[in-house]
């Protein structure tokens, strides 16, 4: 059972109550990540996120940490390609603590001059450690690679960006997005309805920004076959092949799932079995889709030594070409059907994973789906339907990215 409002502000309450925990989970959504920043923002999404911790009109960050520490709660955040969340997991009687300090960073950050400076260079480091781990850099490359818009752009900007950016910059693209109509405060656990608006009421009473303009009309961003690799002196070579997903908010979805569990979403996946445990060729080897508005894509990834490097490539297309002309048995697709149903049922066990897919999908879409609507899609996909989207996705020209040693030489392997 799912609560819902729309304050006359404009800002969107969603919740879900779980009577039997003694913990509640709350987030402020905020709908802005890269997929939303001009060329000259990226980087400002994520950087923001930062930087609110950092203090508000209210609260030194010293005070932010020890007042959450002080009542054993967790507060963290993330950004993504689509969105930012603030959230704080906490036991039921120190709700109020959690919403007014997911206000205070909300709404009140003050982007303090020195903290920023101290906090560009933690955000710098942040993108060198992607520099320095390939098998992140590999995935930041295909994304640059396989999309034709800003879902191209990395969620933690380029380092000459980061190193520019000033506090007027930050504070105008703030003031920009951190609109109500923009936000989304959802919560699942114990909770009381009635409190709870009444706690919304009390700390998001004033909004500093409002929307000025209408939204951004929403601009398609397109699947291409692109290639990128970039040498590195590592031990390993990264690959990662791209193909054609399916946009967020579509059924095929759960047979995109299935798919994903069969081919190489789990240790008893086609390609795990074939490349790590029968050719000992990889440590990692994993398949997983990526969903957005409008546009989808499901990657390959492994790492394996230079000196596989042909024989990978050429196993991982003949296993996608095998498994597309002969099909996937019965019991794998009981077995990837099993897989993605027991994997939504035991996350339904866990407050944060809840307020997570309802802030998410409030945001996004402006609905909700409930437990026993997404079980029945799931018990509705067919083997035929698994094929028929396999068919479709995977005889499309792939995208490529490689990181590794001579990286280049071994795009010509993937042909086109």
């Amino acid at each position: 059972m799912f609560d819902h409002i729309t304050l006359p502000n404009g800002l969107r309450v969603v919740g879900e109550k779980l009577g039997h925990v003694r913990s509640c989970t709350v987030g402020v959504w905020v709908k802005v990540g890269s997929m939303n920043e001009a060329p000259k923002e990226n980087g400002l999404s994520h950087f923001i996120e930062h930087m609110v911790f950092k203090g508000t009109k209210n609260r030194s960050a010293r005070d932010i940490a020890e007042e959450m520490d002080m009542v054993g709660g967790q507060l963290n955040a993330f950004t993504s390609k689509e969105c930012t969340c603030y959230y704080a997991k906490v036991t039921d009687d120190a709700l109020e603590l959690a919403v007014d300090i997911l206000a205070d960073l909300a709404l009140r950050p003050v982007f303090d001059e020195k903290e920023l400076n101290k906090e560009r260079g933690v955000v710098l480091e942040e993108i060198s450690m992607v520099e320095d781990t390939p098998e992140d850099l590999v995935h930041e490359l295909l994304s640059d690679a396989q999309y034709d818009g800003s879902l191209r752009f990395p969620i933690l900007g380029p380092a000459k960006s980061i190193r520019q950016y000033s506090r007027e910059d930050m504070v105008r693209y703030w003031e920009k997005h951190y609109v109500p109509e923009n936000m989304v405060l959802a919560i699942a656990g114990n909770y009381d309805w009635d409190e709870l608006l009444e706690l919304v009421d009390k700390y998001f009473d004033s909004f500093p920004n409002q929307r000025t303009q209408d939204e951004a009309p929403f601009v398609p961003q397109h699947f291409v076959s692109g290639r990128k690799a970039r040498n590195k002196d590592a031990e390993q070579l990264h690959i990662c092949l791209g193909y054609p997903g399916v946009e967020s908010n579509h059924d095929d979805i759960y047979p995109l799932s299935i798919l994903n569990n069969a081919l190489g979403g789990g240790m008893s996946s086609r390609l795990f079995q074939r490349i790590r445990e029968e050719l000992g060729m990889a440590y990692s080897v994993y398949t997983y889709p990526s969903s957005y508005r409008g546009v989808g894509s499901f990657n390959v990834y492994v790492g394996t030594n230079p000196e596989n490097g042909e024989t990978v490539i050429r196993e991982l297309k003949e296993q996608l070409a095998l498994f597309l002309e002969k099909g996937m048995t019965e019991k794998e697709f009981k077995s990837a059907k099993a897989q993605l149903r027991g994997g939504f049922l035991l996350g339904l066990e866990s407050s944060s994973g809840r307020m997570q897919s309802l802030g998410r999908r409030m945001l996004l879409f402006d609905s909700i789906t409930s437990p026993e609507e997404t079980i029945a899609k799931i018990d509705a996909v067919t083997m035929e339907s698994v094929m028929e989207l396999a068919q479709r996705l995977l005889r499309t020209q792939p995208s490529a990215a490689i990181v590794g040693k001579d990286a280049q030489k071994y795009l010509e392997y993937i042909g086109g």
